[in-house]
């Protein structure tokens, strides 16, 4: 039950957000026992982010959020590895990128709770 949202502040055209689905799809299973099966995607792109103070450069900020526990070794293969997608696909490098990390012990979907 994993749900990645991105914000960027640059544009994400219609070829690079199935290029980012795709990429993103096969990246969650550096988290153990995740997969794309379960995986929703959020784009935002245009947004307004601002990171010390300067907002001249490509940010993005990157949400993940999953049912159950992240070790800190899948979280930071997960870092480095969505880094290295934004950086391809839409030339964000990694010192404008945050991700964060939520671990869940509810998740509803369908209506009812895993």
């Amino acid at each position: 039950m994993p749900m990645i949202s991105t914000k960027t502040t640059t544009p994400i055209t219609e070829a690079e957000e199935l290029i980012l689905k795709e990429k993103l799809g096969k990246a969650i299973e550096l988290l153990s026992g995740k997969n794309e099966n379960w995986l929703m995607l959020g784009f935002e792109d245009n947004c307004r982010l601002w990171f010390r103070g300067d907002n001249s450069k490509p940010l993005a900020f990157v949400e993940v959020s999953a049912l159950g526990k992240i070790s800190p070794a899948d979280a930071e293969k997960l870092t480095a590895e969505i880094c290295k997608i934004l950086s391809e696909v839409l030339g964000i490098e990694g010192s404008g990128i945050y991700v964060k990390y939520e671990e869940t012990d509810k998740w509803g979907f369908d209506s009812f709770n895993f």
